[in-house]
């Protein structure tokens, strides 16, 4: 085995056009009481899509396939994703991810996450020990 047939292949994945392992982008804000996460992912069965909220980190990750006839070599240029994705980030507040819902709309997975209330911050007095 070569030292470096594993870089060889990452970077030809770059230059067909074909990676095997993408990150989708998110965009994410506030809506009322809730995060919003919304990631476009075209093109792919959201039954091959698992979503997890856990300790304030979503997570998305999933595969998508493309079934082709055509013979790799005939390509002039391929640039089609296929393979897993993977996207894990963290939210910018405090959330209850047992009460996540996602959902998938043209081409959009729409993730919503209600935020947990803030408990107020309470002062403390200091109390001092007189020492004898």
């Amino acid at each position: 085995m070569e030292p470096f047939s594993d870089m060889d292949k990452f970077f030809d994945g770059f230059r067909h056009g074909a990676m095997t392992s993408y990150s989708p982008a998110m965009d994410i804000y506030e809506q009322d009481d809730h995060l919003i996460v919304e990631a476009g992912l075209a093109g792919i069965d959201p039954k091959n899509v698992e979503v997890i909220v856990e300790n304030d980190i979503l997570t998305i990750q999933g595969k998508t396939e493309k079934k082709s006839e055509v013979d790799e070599k005939n390509y002039y240029r391929r640039e089609m994703r296929s393979g897993s994705f993977y996207r894990t980030v963290a939210l910018p507040a405090h959330v209850d991810g047992s009460k996540a819902k996602a959902e998938f709309d043209d081409g959009v997975l729409k993730v919503s996450v209600p935020k947990l209330k803030s408990s107020e911050a309470k002062k403390i007095e200091v109390q001092v020990n007189k020492s004898k």
